[in-house]
């Protein structure tokens, strides 16, 4: 993956250099897109992989995170709430430029993509931060992973989260990973666009008219994949753009998503799949989304929800 031509962002808050954030501000996880499973892409990944590497199964521990973080089922919108001083500029190490980059791809793509509707996109902020922090949903701390907040319309990510990806993801290294990373940034702004496109609000309000715990997940399982799918979409334009990809991203890419598929944690933790509790999709519907919109380069190609009959 060569990121050289891609332009960086502007839209990048490195609050990496303070001292912890505190736990004050929103007050629980409710606007986060966390359905029933309270835990966004990046969250499963980082906890998947400390189980594996401690030896703890880890659905349990992705289990036990959703009852700390209080989950409440659904896109809870809260009032925004104040946070940190703002600290925005270049980033000059290697991990800020690498996210500044792909934020930047995202942003040229979506608003080409936007305008071609006659949308106008407004890009998200990403906020990188070192172990915790403040967020309009309450407190982001590492063990979530990236995750996408739609109160205030940002993305958190502690790049220690790479390290992980690099250090304990079987069958990832180095420059492989890159592109996983980059997938999974552009996951998190697949649901901004979702939520540019009321998307969120609708599914939030489906949730609540359901009162069923099984229909929520599965809800919330369309957003997950249509936010993969929203990724592929954005691939698709920015290779066409920029030619960015070496052989091999693509696949990395796609065992990421299976790495991190529904039945592949439960498997390893408990020795069967349980669908009803799905919250993220299986493994290869993740594959299968990610796939669509790579291939397609369009978001009419990721209507997950009429896919499933919705």
């Amino acid at each position: 993956m060569r990121l050289d031509d891609m332009p960086e962002s502007s839209n990048v808050e490195d609050r990496r250099g303070d001292d912890g954030g505190g736990f004050g501000g929103g007050g629980g996880m409710g606007g986060l897109p966390i359905g029933g499973g309270g835990l966004g892409i990046g969250g499963m990944v980082v906890l998947g992989l400390v189980g594996w590497a401690l030896g703890i199964d880890p659905w349990m521990l992705i289990n036990g995170a959703n009852v700390v973080m209080g989950d409440r089922g659904g896109y809870e919108q809260r009032a925004p709430q104040p946070s940190e001083a703002r600290r925005t500029g270049p980033v000059t190490d290697e991990a800020g430029k690498f996210v500044a980059r792909v934020l930047g791809s995202t942003e040229v793509e979506w608003k080409d993509i936007f305008a071609k509707d006659g949308q106008t996109y407004r890009a998200p902020k990403l906020v990188m931060f070192a172990g915790r922090t403040n967020s309009a949903c309450g407190a982001a701390q590492s063990a979530m992973g990236p995750f996408y907040c739609p109160n205030d319309r940002e993305v958190y990510l502690d790049t220690s989260f790479f390290r992980e990806l690099e250090t304990r993801f079987r069958g990832c290294s180095g420059k492989a990973c890159d592109f996983s990373k980059a997938y999974v940034i552009a996951h998190e702004v697949g649901h901004h666009v979702q939520n540019l496109l009321g998307i969120l609000p609708k599914v939030q309000q489906a949730q609540r008219a359901s009162g069923d715990r099984v229909e929520s997940n599965r809800l919330q399982v369309m957003v997950e994949l249509q936010a993969d799918c929203f990724a592929g979409v954005w691939a698709n334009h920015a290779e066409a753009k920029y030619k960015f990809l070496d052989p091999g991203d693509i696949e990395a890419a796609l065992q990421t998503a299976s790495a991190i598929g529904d039945d592949t944690l439960q498997r390893k933790a408990q020795g069967q799949v349980v669908p009803d509790s799905f919250t993220h999709g299986s493994a290869a519907q993740r594959q299968r989304w990610f796939s669509t919109g790579f291939k397609e380069g369009n978001i009419k190609a990721c209507n997950t929800f009429a896919a499933a009959r919705l």
